[in-house]
């Protein structure tokens, strides 16, 4: 991300009961970032893993970043939601596939 230009806001950020990875701002756009890690051997993917519940709690964390700090920072207009798949190999060496704007409310 800090490649393409944005800067890391904050890391495993709480609130109350849920949890941001990531957050990261480039100009008007805030990012919230969900981190799936898998071993090589997993049955599922790490993409395959956010459905469902984990999507509904991704949409009710965002909504509550936005109202409660990225309404209020100067400059921030828009949010999205991505998604990281981080797949370590034998190695140890990941392989991560990102999808910008994959969870939308």
């Amino acid at each position: 991300m800090q490649a393409q230009g944005f800067a890391i806001v904050a890391r495993n950020l709480k609130l109350g009961r849920l949890e941001i990875d990531i957050v990261a701002r480039r100009d008007a756009l805030a990012v919230m970032v969900e981190v799936r890690a898998r071993g090589r051997t997993a049955f599922e993917r790490p993409l395959a893993s956010v459905a469902g519940r984990k999507r509904m709690h991704l949409v009710r964390a965002a909504e509550r970043l936005w109202r409660l700090h990225l309404a209020k920072v100067a400059g921030v207009e828009r949010m999205r939601i991505d998604v990281a798949g981080v797949t370590f190999g034998r190695d140890g060496v990941a392989d991560v596939e990102y999808i910008a704007g994959a969870i939308t409310a």
